[in-house]
């Protein structure tokens, strides 16, 4: 019985181009659309890589394409063109990016942000969705949040999805995805952040709570939907709070919370 002779084995550098090329395509993220491809292109701290628009979607984003060679290429064939999901709203423009490196948790932590009424944080326990994360961070730049922090392993990352969802907030503000949450919970509270955790047990309302820390600076941390948070991140917080509901109807999606907090937080 003769052996089928199988595929011939590739040389070592062709195997080590193909590993170090998925190496780099892992380290980098396609945005998509017009308004966060605009965004992203006029962020000095973003290191962009490709633009490929069609040629409408050119003559809207302008002439101003930081330096970056646009590929132009046809509308039927732009799905083949660049690996986005089949959902992804792309309104012809793509733009691949590295992610962008806000610095360490007490860089930006300790980092004024315009405008602020008191230092103001918000830290996410295992919110996973990246339109959840996109609006929240929307939120956080509107009330001038100094971070929106998040542990690495638990949280959505920089992605196409998030960015568009973000409207353009993601090249504005600091997304700051730590090795582990608990301890730049310490972290901040070293730094003299008061950790105010929300959930519907809280038997404090989070605006009286502020009444009672004017000018304090405040760390809000929100559990994902469901399992809200970790008995760690609990035990860490120094207040548990709620916010104020009518009736028996007490449930609000992560980023509408996170909205109304923010919102409480920048009144007081």
């Amino acid at each position: 019985m003769t052996q089928k002779p199988g595929k011939p084995k590739k040389p070592t550098w062709v195997i080590d181009k193909e590993r170090a090329r998925r190496a780099s395509a892992a380290e980098t993220v396609w945005l998509f659309g017009l308004h966060a491809v605009r965004d992203a292109l006029a962020n000095p701290a973003r290191e962009k890589l490709r633009l490929v628009v069609t040629r409408n979607a050119l003559d809207r984003l302008g002439e101003d394409t930081a330096g970056i060679e646009p590929e132009i290429t046809d509308p039927r064939v732009f799905d083949k063109t660049v690996p986005l999901a089949a959902e992804s709203v792309h309104q012809g423009a793509a733009l691949e990016v590295r992610p962008l490196k806000w610095g360490s948790i007490s860089e930006v932590a300790l980092r004024e942000a315009p405008g602020e009424t008191r230092p103001l944080l918000l830290a996410l326990d295992r919110v996973t969705d990246p339109h959840n994360i996109g609006a929240i961070l929307r939120s956080a730049e509107v009330f001038g949040a100094r971070a929106v922090i998040a542990p690495a392993r638990h949280s959505a990352p920089e992605t196409g999805a998030l960015a568009k969802t973000a409207s353009g907030a993601l090249e504005r503000q600091p997304y700051l995805r730590v090795p582990n949450l608990a301890d730049a919970l310490i972290s901040l509270k070293e730094m003299g952040f008061i950790l105010i955790g929300l959930d519907g047990t809280g038997e404090q309302m989070l605006p009286d709570l502020l009444a009672d820390l004017p000018g304090r600076a405040v760390c809000l941390v929100l559990g994902a939907e469901g399992p809200g948070m970790r008995d760690r991140t609990i035990e860490l917080c120094d207040y548990i709070t709620r916010i104020p509901y009518a009736a028996d109807f007490g449930s609000l999606n992560v980023s509408n919370a996170a909205a109304v907090a923010l919102y409480a937080a920048t009144r007081q």
